[in-house]
């Protein structure tokens, strides 16, 4: 699926590119200086906006998108690319705009003649071209204001150090930026362009784009698939750092499948967080368990913080890892906390068996003998082929150690959830010995 997100990111980049170059050509046989300051206005102004209208929605956590994108977790890194992309092609039309001024101050440019209005021209005729042309001047100044702003808060996105509850907080004001970038772009972009296949489809992913910022800071996002809950259970496992929280939902839920994760509040000045689903779903017995580790973060406190009693909100489910393929072997791989999917999986496997063989690798820093125990119950219950690696003592897995365990590997397809660093070395290691990329299924569970 991760070629699908570089198809996405690439093909909207070069067919936007494309389209303003149809709308310009031919192009003038002199170029001069500033007229070649102008096209590269136009065509890095398109590009940020159509980059930054598709991210804006994206973070509607549009479900439609998932089938093609493989789940929301992908849907987030193609945000994150195309934030990134918007990003560089604003700096970059921010530098086009004021390279002249800096060249006149530096002597390096002469600055231009304006020549006299022709005769005959109207000046009071009202067109809508007129009526955005006196819009030029806030156009301008509000979207230079927004360029820094929308600077600033895509670079706190991208410092992992910024905490995620502010960075949740801050990142709602890119769409308050967005609006204002959107005004900036209606009037002063080529006029003539509007009516050009770029303009139609620019035209098209603005109001998109603006029906998202407004959904994002209305706090819409995912309202329909909202629903209340308590936390009833909650269980510590000290020196792992890992905490289980089961919560019983009230009406709505509609169901998930093992492997798919949700957005949980707690609090709501702390805010959603995204967490996997560790539970079958059964709708007579209608609670989901979550399973967290201490990362630093929130969930160091979640521990003190989220008593049994506790009100929840959960927003869901979302994701595309749940194996579901027709390979006859799976191979599963939880790194660390990256378990989680697949104890899901293997409660919803003992209630409903397939004809699959699995094999389950978990590679670990820490396994407290309570937890092997429960995860080798499931295993049996799942009739899985359990694979546990506790680093100090077993080594660390690598693709020699998973081929020489599972020898008709070639016949299976991976599931990898853990380190991405981790998944991307096997990925690499298994295609380049045979295993086809698409039976390579990685969860990128980050959210930012």
């Amino acid at each position: 699926m991760l070629r699908n997100i570089k198809i996405s990111l690439w093909g909207l980049m070069g067919g936007l590119t494309a389209l303003w170059l149809i709308a310009n050509l031919p192009l003038p046989e002199i170029l001069s200086i500033m007229n070649s300051r102008n096209l590269l206005l136009q065509l890095s102004g398109v590009i940020a906006m159509g980059a930054m209208s598709v991210a804006m929605i994206l973070a509607v956590r549009p479900v439609w998108l998932e089938p093609w994108l493989g789940g929301l977790d992908k849907s987030y890194r193609l945000h994150k690319w195309l934030g990134i992309a918007g990003l560089v092609t604003a700096i970059f039309h921010w530098v086009v705009v004021n390279a002249p001024k800096w060249a006149m101050t530096l002597g390096l440019l002469a600055a231009p003649e304006r020549g006299e209005r022709p005769a005959g021209e109207a000046v009071d005729t009202v067109t809508i071209e007129s009526f955005l042309n006196g819009f030029r001047e806030p156009a301008e100044g509000l979207g230079e204001k927004a360029f820094y702003v929308a600077v600033l808060l895509i670079a706190l996105a991208l410092i992992k150090r910024f905490p995620y509850r502010l960075f949740a907080k801050t990142h709602l004001f890119i769409a308050v930026a967005y609006l204002v970038l959107v005004f900036h772009s209606v009037v002063l972009m080529d006029f003539a362009s509007w009516t050009q296949p770029v303009g139609i489809v620019t035209a098209l992913l603005l109001v998109a784009g603006t029906v998202s910022a407004v959904i994002v800071l209305t706090r819409q996002v995912g309202k329909k698939r909202k629903v209340n809950g308590t936390v009833e259970a909650q269980h510590s496992f000290g020196e792992m750092k890992v905490l289980e929280t089961t919560i019983r939902l009230d009406d709505g839920w509609k169901g998930h499948k093992s492997g798919q994760f949700a957005f949980v509040t707690f609090d709501k000045k702390e805010g959603a967080h995204p967490f996997t689903m560790a539970s079958a779903w059964d709708a007579s017995d209608p609670c989901i368990t979550f399973i967290t580790k201490g990362l630093g973060d929130y969930t160091d406190h979640l521990p003190e913080q989220v008593e049994v009693g506790r009100k929840a909100i959960v927003e869901g489910p979302y994701g595309g890892f749940t194996f579901s393929d027709t390979a006859p072997r799976q191979i599963w791989i939880g790194g660390g906390i990256g378990i989680t999917p697949f104890i899901a999986r293997m409660k919803q496997l003992a209630r409903t068996p397939n004809a699959q063989k699995v094999d389950l690798f978990h590679t670990t820093t820490k396994l407290a003998p309570e937890a092997r125990e429960k995860l080798v119950a499931d295993a049996k219950a799942a009739g899985v082929n359990l694979h546990v690696l506790v680093d100090d003592q077993d080594g660390f897995l690598t693709p020699d150690k998973l081929r020489a365990a599972v020898p008709d590997w070639k016949t299976a397809s991976v599931w990898f959830c853990g380190p991405a660093g981790f998944g991307d070395a096997l990925r690499r290691d298994l295609s380049a010995h045979g295993l086809p990329r698409k039976a390579f299924h990685q969860e990128l569970f980050n959210m930012r």
